[in-house]
């Protein structure tokens, strides 16, 4: 069983191919770090995960959706599919609990009382159960990006997809972001993919690490032993320009 198939994925912006026949598997439960330079394919492999980029070959099945299909249910995979950005992508004018309610209610129908019963519980899980009346602006970066996490897992998401999450934070407010995805990994009901370049972020929480270099994967392992001892002049190039 795959949570993820991916065979001899491609796409293309116009003339430039930009991924060029990315071919994995994962597994329900596992969490993989995708590495790379800007530019290498990853977060665009990212949003083909969650369907915001249709593939231009090859096959995809993600979380039991067919995403080649002509038209595949997007519906469907956007309840099992939750995806966090670098931008917090929060509505400024609604309170953290009202971020988290309000695609419960528009997107699996919920009524409005369960749908503030799970909100409590998921800030409550990003250590946010005393700003729920708060606005975005009222809350730091790193409390921000807590209640984008909250609003996908309130979703009861089987896959999670992060793209760069940490990118956008002072160093600060990293660690507080970096310890509610660890706690996420110690459920293994969800599946997490996460882009970063922070290599202490994919070591703490990825069990298997992806390199990828010019749309293509090159790496490809368990993530202490493939950023251990890469076995390629471009991953090794890579450690070496993110470490200095």
């Amino acid at each position: 069983m795959t949570m993820i198939s991916a065979r001899d994925v491609r796409k293309r912006f116009g003339t430039l191919e930009v991924l060029k026949g990315i071919s994995l598997d994962i597994a329900p439960g596992e969490r993989v770090a995708l590495l790379g330079r800007s530019g290498s394919g990853k977060s665009t492999f990212l949003r083909c995960l969650n369907g915001l980029e249709r593939i231009d070959g090859g096959g995809l099945d993600v979380a039991g959706i067919d995403l080649a299909a002509p038209k595949p249910d997007l519906k469907t995979l956007r309840r099992r599919v939750g995806i966090v950005f670098q931008s917090f992508n929060l509505f400024p004018h609604l309170t953290a609990e009202q971020n988290v309610t309000l695609a419960q209610r528009k997107v699996l129908k919920r009524p409005a009382d369960e749908a503030s019963r799970i909100a409590a519980d998921v800030l409550a899980q990003v250590g946010l159960a005393d700003k729920m009346k708060s606005y975005p602006s009222q809350l730091s970066g790193g409390q921000q990006q807590r209640v984008a996490i909250a609003r996908s897992l309130a979703l009861s998401p089987t896959l999670m997809l992060f793209d760069e999450i940490t990118s956008a934070l002072d160093p600060e407010l990293i660690g507080e972001v970096v310890g509610v995805l660890e706690r996420l990994a110690a459920n293994r009901d969800i599946t997490m993919v996460l882009v970063t370049h922070q290599l202490g972020f994919a070591r703490s929480i990825a069990s298997r690490t992806i390199f990828m270099h010019e749309g293509r994967i090159l790496e490809d392992g368990p993530a202490e032993s493939v950023m251990g001892t890469p076995a390629t002049v471009e991953f090794k190039a890579f450690l070496s320009a993110v470490l200095t």
